[in-house]
């Protein structure tokens, strides 16, 4: 799959799975001698989440910066994982399911009653690296990809936090999007916030989780492939 699976890609994981706001609480400790939580303690704790992480579900919103034009454009949804398994429900403005099974992912768009299919195949490690990122994912994983920075703590939505600052080391992955920056809830290493810019544009894309909720019970039919009768069914190619 060529340019069109590539955008897809990008466009599908901006949406998560998935800022630069610099840590304004963390740059005022550091200067009265309290320095933030190092990387090696960080990753610790990436690592011992990571352990009994199995499920999760949340609100999502996620805002896209355009930079040139200033323009924010912003949609809210909800969001389910299990393993590989992912549904991204997008309900406002423009609703649309995004649902990932393995290598199997598959954009909805009700509006036009059509589902486009996808095999990610030899390109599912690309778009491993960005959906799921920070749900359940180890440190170790976390360093195999990027190169890692701890930014500081900050307070989001009354939840402290630790800010990692994450540069993609495959050339692959750097074509697409030129650094990720995550806030962790230091209380359960999960992201509070994501934010992605994009390789060449600097646009940016910010990843707000609420209503967090650790290890749901959620069945496999929750991530079926169900689309409504008479859904016209593309896979595109090129």
């Amino acid at each position: 799959m060529g340019g069109t699976l590539s955008w897809k890609i990008r466009g599908t994981a901006l949406a998560l799975v998935a800022i630069s706001l610099l840590s304004a609480s963390a740059a005022v400790a550091k200067q009265q001698g309290h320095p933030g939580p190092s990387l090696e303690s960080v990753l610790r704790q990436l690592n011992n989440a990571a352990k009994d992480f199995h499920s999760l579900s949340a609100d999502i919103e996620r805002t896209k910066v355009t930079v040139v034009v200033n323009d924010h454009s912003t949609e809210t949804g909800t969001l389910l994982v299990r393993g590989d398994k992912m549904l991204l429900d997008f309900k406002a403005p423009d609703p649309r399911t995004i649902l990932r099974t393995g290598d199997n992912l598959y954009i909805y768009t009700p509006g036009l009653k059509r589902v486009e299919e996808y095999d990610l195949g030899k390109n599912r490690a690309l778009v491993d690296q960005f959906l799921l990122l920070g749900f359940g994912t180890d440190g170790k994983e976390l360093q195999k990809g990027y190169l890692i920075t701890v930014m500081g703590e900050d307070k989001l939505d009354d939840k402290k936090t630790v800010e990692l600052e994450m540069t993609p080391k495959s050339d692959a992955v750097r074509n697409q999007v030129s650094k990720i920056q995550i806030w962790f809830d230091e209380s359960s290493w999960l992201p509070v916030q994501q934010q992605f810019y994009e390789a060449g544009s600097g646009d940016y894309s910010t990843v707000r989780y609420s209503k967090v909720v650790r290890n749901p019970a959620l069945g496999d039919n929750q991530f079926k492939s169900h689309w409504p009768k008479g859904t016209q069914r593309i896979k595109p190619q090129g």
